[in-house]
């Protein structure tokens, strides 16, 4: 092919995947991809980039055409005839039959059951998300609080402007930052998948149903509280493990296992959830450490899920970085 502009190659992927995958915003994707492309001389070079990259986002778009992710939602609520249930749908039922990207199967990291009710971890955990997590709760500090708000951010709004920083800080060639963020991206992709198999397998009930019913536990140490409330709307998927917790993790551990070190350069975000908030971190296990608390702050998930989802995502970043996307050479991010 001769030379080949690996920026205008790295553009027209990207244009072309997003193309596809967002419709309703094609004309401004394209027109994004327009005014960068025209940045770069007209060359052989910069053609033969251009049709890498569209080759490339081809492959890459029917490598996933048939992932499981357009199945249809048919999970099936647990009732017995004729009784009312909340009618709100689950989140993402069918991702526990997602194809992963580096995992060889959803369950590969499976966790062990949930802690039984009738244990004393099951007691302390209980209590202590019955004080902290509660809505208008007097045990949680202003700083628990503004993370618990902060924190109501999810997906990738709440972990990949941590790794463009780091990108960009490192100051990472277009190859390096391509794979770097790919990397991470899959990792963040299986732990979803991940968490969500568990999740479905297990169907372990969130905080405000155990609370609510707290005295049919088989635990004389939970005693039951009829108006508890969390500090927000409980996300709409069973409880165990925390997810938030093993994307934030698997993000960390990812980051963590390409640079060979947890600390970074400062690297900062905000939250539409928090207004006028700045969270900073300098240390991969800091960030991941702040998500997972600020979930059981929130009132969502018992320390022993956080616990549980920070090892997983341990496991998936790592083995991400291990299993796919090698690099052919030693990179040159510094």
């Amino acid at each position: 092919m001769g030379e080949t502009s690996k920026d205008a190659a790295a553009a027209a992927a990207a244009g072309a995947v997003l193309t596809q995958l967002l419709p309703d915003v094609s004309s401004e994707i394209q027109a994004a991809l327009s005014s960068y492309l025209s940045a770069i001389p007209e060359s052989d070079a910069k053609s033969n980039g251009v049709k890498l990259g569209e080759t490339v986002a081809a492959k890459i778009l029917e490598a996933r055409a048939n992932d499981g992710s357009s199945t249809a939602d048919a999970y099936r609520p647990v009732t017995t005839p004729g009784t009312y249930i909340p009618t709100a749908l689950t989140v993402a039922p069918q991702w526990p039959d997602l194809m992963p990207f580096a995992m060889t199967s959803p369950s590969q990291f499976r966790p062990k059951p949930p802690i039984a009710l009738e244990s004393d971890q099951w007691a302390k955990d209980y209590n202590e998300i019955k004080e902290l997590g509660a809505k208008n709760s007097g045990k949680r500090s202003p700083r628990q609080t503004e993370d618990a708000r902060f924190w109501l951010l999810t997906g990738p709004l709440s972990t990949h402007p941590l790794h463009r920083q780091v990108a960009m800080r490192k100051e990472m060639s277009v190859i390096d930052s391509a794979r770097f963020m790919a990397v991470i991206t899959a990792a963040e992709a299986d732990a979803m998948i991940a968490v969500l198999d568990a999740k479905y397998k297990y169907g372990f009930w969130r905080p405000i149903t155990a609370i609510r019913n707290g005295d049919i536990d088989g635990n004389a140490a939970t005693e039951r509280e009829a108006t508890w409330q969390p500090i927000d709307n409980t996300p709409m998927h069973p409880e165990y493990p925390c997810a938030h917790c093993i994307v934030s993790s698997a993000v960390a551990s990812a980051v963590e296992a390409m640079l060979g070190t947890a600390d970074i350069p400062e690297v900062t975000m905000t939250s539409p959830m928090a207004p006028g908030v700045t969270h900073r971190w300098t240390n991969l296990h800091a960030y991941a450490d702040e998500v997972s608390a600020a979930r059981i702050a929130a009132g969502f998930h018992y320390r022993f899920s956080t616990v549980v989802g920070e090892d997983m995502g341990r496991q998936i970043g790592i083995h991400a970085v291990k299993t796919i996307m090698q690099p052919l050479r030693s990179t040159s991010a510094r």
